[in-house]
């Protein structure tokens, strides 16, 4: 069964219904030990006090939070617990949006919102309601130690739940950008090439080449075998922009090409 991430009740007007939020989705990686490289044994985390120079257990240990140099305000959890705001039982809705209005650079993580226990009729009624008005809700949400504001959205017969970054929280000083003109003509030919790569998205043609080659590293070395080495394909700076556009234009049309064949040959 899945852990549920949140539960509670989402709330919007006068109506409420318990809810639990799942995780939408995780991302896989490779997990590497710490190994000693003497003995190849595995590296343990030790905490360890300055003060003292002694090794502490975690029992000892406290939260606090430095307000001058070596002063600090220690905090325990049942404070922390006295003080959460109301949304870290009650899921409040504060607006609706429109759908789409929302820029998916404020996303942060996903989570499924299931119903509590037996599909409640205020629950299905929401559903229903935002996929027919093509509204999505904003609402105010607290848990792993933060308020959230959260965009909640219908899918399928269900709803779904992002996270959003706060204001402040996107880097804007990163940004990169500039105003500058185009040619018509490699416009043109950029808009075309555009055309020939389009395709519906189909998520499950995706594949984490980098998780694949560490898996395949990982079996190779436990088989003692030759590890297979990636060849990367130079990179020069464009010169001529309007013939680079137009080989990439005509690769793509040959790939769209082979594709097409090899459609038909698996048909037959």
């Amino acid at each position: 069964m899945a852990a549920t991430v949140w539960k509670g009740y989402l709330s919007f007007g006068l109506v409420s219904f318990p809810v639990r939020l799942f995780a939408a989705a995780r991302p896989k990686t490779i997990h590497f030990h710490l190994l000693h490289k003497k003995d190849l044994s595995r590296v343990k985390e030790v905490w360890y006090c300055a003060k003292e120079e002694k090794r502490i257990e975690r029992s000892e240990m406290v939260k606090g939070y430095e307000i001058d140099k070596g002063r600090s305000v220690v905090v325990n959890d049942v404070e922390l617990k006295q003080i959460e705001p109301v949304t870290a039982s009650t899921m409040d809705v504060v607006q609706f949006v429109r759908e789409n209005e929302v820029d998916p650079l404020y996303f942060e993580r996903s989570y499924y919102v299931g119903a509590e226990g037996k599909l409640t009729k205020p629950y299905a009624l929401f559903v229903h309601a935002l996929r027919d008005s093509k509204f999505h809700a904003v609402a105010k949400l607290s848990m792993h130690g933060r308020e959230h504001v959260v965009l909640i959205r219908p899918m399928d017969d269900g709803l779904l739940l992002h996270t959003l970054f706060y204001q402040d929280e996107l880097q804007k000083g990163n940004k990169r950008g500039e105003s500058t003109k185009v040619d018509r003509k490699e416009l043109d030919l950029a808009k075309n090439l555009i055309k020939q790569l389009a395709a519906p998205f189909q998520p499950e043609s995706f594949h984490d080449e980098y998780r694949a080659n560490v898996e395949r590293l990982i079996q190779q070395k436990q088989n003692h075998e030759t590890i297979t080495t990636v060849e990367r394909p130079r990179k020069a700076e464009v010169i001529d922009l309007m013939e680079a556009l137009k080989r990439s234009l005509g690769a793509a049309k040959s790939s769209q090409a082979k594709t097409k064949t090899s459609k038909r040959r698996k048909v037959a």
